[in-house]
């Protein structure tokens, strides 16, 4: 089936009727904004394997992978509606008026709302829990933001068969239609026109370094720069620390094995570095490692561009001088699949060549040898921001290397001990962001509740009557959110 590209005489149409969504739905009250929510879950849990069977086709990811993900996506979308309605999000806080200072206190309350339109790009390898209803939609729709969906033009079949689904349950909930919009559009052109519309407030993104940087360079050069919550890819870097190392070396290579080549390596998490000091524990590591690899058979990629994309990084990362392949997955003869790939080189030589601190989007992982535990630390302070950073390593290992530590941690959104980096856990803890050029904004998270923030803007009320405030700030606190009340915690009311 063929989708045609928006024009741009329908997004500035579309774009208009979001707008004027916007003024209405924000005001929406919390509990009517999770039953959308709730609404898109069950249609999408009652979908059927029509869905599933669409996605195979157009993304080569197998059944039980998007079972999985549907699954994943429908608790997502749940999830951030019990927090919707919770409220902490909001940041609700109320400071009283105080007469007898001078001068005198006013009564000021603040709250988060929402920020307007959000465009939200589809992701290509996560088709349901990052795409037309994934996360950015579902938290974008929390705060009370109409969201637009541009389709991946990867699967726009499924994308469509989703929107259909959204679009129905917006009608069910007596909402404007326009809370929600779906576009289609291959060409540079359409996002292009999505990002610059005047109405669009943000842009929620999940792709690659270069899609990402595009749309937050086009967002900055608007007369009125909007964010845009890019997340753009990382290699993870996972430091194998001596004493664990030495005890641990074959169960360590196996499960790194495993998560190097989940999904054929298309996962954001993906640990694209390993990072140890040499000896005999690493040679142990090494080749338990290259055994594994060496009999995973090759998989298809989700489309031909990340396909090409994939041969021609692994080629140029391969080609490089100083770089030893220590083992290749089992070899296909069909082109449009990904053959594990993993190669070694020393640290010196890593140090000073930057191509090699790039991610190669797949199954594809570099073990970086480090002569002594000065050129460990020059490892990790050489590293970009990262999503993900992983330690292997024992209580001796973390007291002796506290300086280390302080150098991963400062590079990295979410801090991995004796663990792999595969697998994002929905909640409220969950940091899923890290400094550039991981994403464009370190301080916000894609998956959590905290993602609602992402959407939504500061307003300060002052020396209103209570009956004109949002019920969030009313003196009753009808809602029961917990509040902050003159710097105290409480869900009273105020008298």
């Amino acid at each position: 089936m063929n989708y045609t590209d928006a024009t741009a005489e329908q997004i500035h149409a579309l774009m208009e009727a979001a707008y004027t969504a916007s003024v209405a739905f924000r005001k929406v009250p919390l509990q009517q904004r999770a039953a959308l929510m709730y609404a898109i879950a069950d249609t999408l849990e009652n979908s059927g394997d029509a869905l599933i069977h669409t996605a195979m086709a157009e993304t080569h990811l197998p059944e039980a992978r998007l079972r999985g993900e549907r699954g994943r996506t429908i608790f997502q979308l749940r999830s951030y509606a019990d927090a919707t309605v919770q409220g902490d999000w909001l940041e609700a806080r109320i400071d009283t008026a105080n007469a007898e200072k001078v001068p005198a206190k006013p009564d000021i309350r603040k709250m988060l709302v929402g920020i307007g339109p959000v465009v939200v790009f589809g992701s290509s390898n996560f088709p349901f829990a990052y795409s037309t209803a994934g996360g950015d939609t579902a938290t974008a729709l929390a705060a009370g933001c109409p969201v637009i969906v541009k389709a991946h033009p990867a699967h726009p079949q499924t994308s469509q068969m989703v929107a259909d689904m959204i679009h129905a349950a917006v009608a069910a909930c007596g909402l404007p239609a326009a809370v929600f919009t779906h576009v289609h559009g291959a060409s540079f052109e359409v996002g292009q026109a999505l990002v610059l519309h005047p109405r669009t407030k943000a842009v929620g993104f999940t792709g690659s370094f270069a899609g990402g940087k595009a749309l937050f360079d086009l967002a900055n050069q608007r007369k009125e720069p909007i964010p845009v919550f890019a997340e753009m890819g990382s290699v993870n870097p996972v430091y194998l620390l001596p004493e664990k190392l030495a005890g641990d070396a074959v169960s360590i290579a196996n499960a790194y094995a495993g998560s190097i080549t989940l999904g054929v390596g298309q996962f954001c998490t993906n640990p694209g570095i390993l990072v140890g000091i040499k000896g005999s524990a690493l040679v142990n590591f090494a080749t338990a490692l290259a055994t594994a690899v060496a009999a995973i058979p090759a998989g298809n990629m989700l489309h031909a561009g990340i396909q090409k994309a994939y041969v021609a990084k692994r080629a140029a990362a391969l080609a490089q001088q100083g770089i030893t392949l220590l083992a290749a997955g089992l070899e296909s003869a069909d082109d449009a699949q990904a053959v594990a790939t993993i190669a070694t080189v020393d640290a010196a030589t890593f140090l000073h060549n930057p191509l090699l601190h790039q991610e190669v989007f797949g199954p594809f992982s570099l073990l970086v040898q480090c002569a002594d535990e000065q050129e460990l630390l020059a490892v990790a302070h050489a590293m970009e921001g990262q999503l993900t950073s992983t330690v292997m390593g024992t209580e001796n290992d973390l007291q002796s290397h506290a300086a280390l530590l302080d150098a991963i941690a400062e590079k990295c959104g979410r801090f991995i001990l004796n663990g792999v980096p595969t697998g994002v856990e929905v909640c409220h803890a969950m940091h899923h962001g890290g400094p550039f050029p991981a994403t464009t904004d370190s301080r916000f998270t894609s998956v959590g509740a905290d993602a609602i923030k992402r959407f939504a803007r500061p307003i300060a009320y002052q020396s209103w009557p209570d009956h004109w405030l949002p019920a969030e700030l009313q003196n009753a606190n009808p809602l029961q959110l917990l509040r902050s009340i003159n710097g105290q915690l409480s869900k009273d009311a105020i008298a």
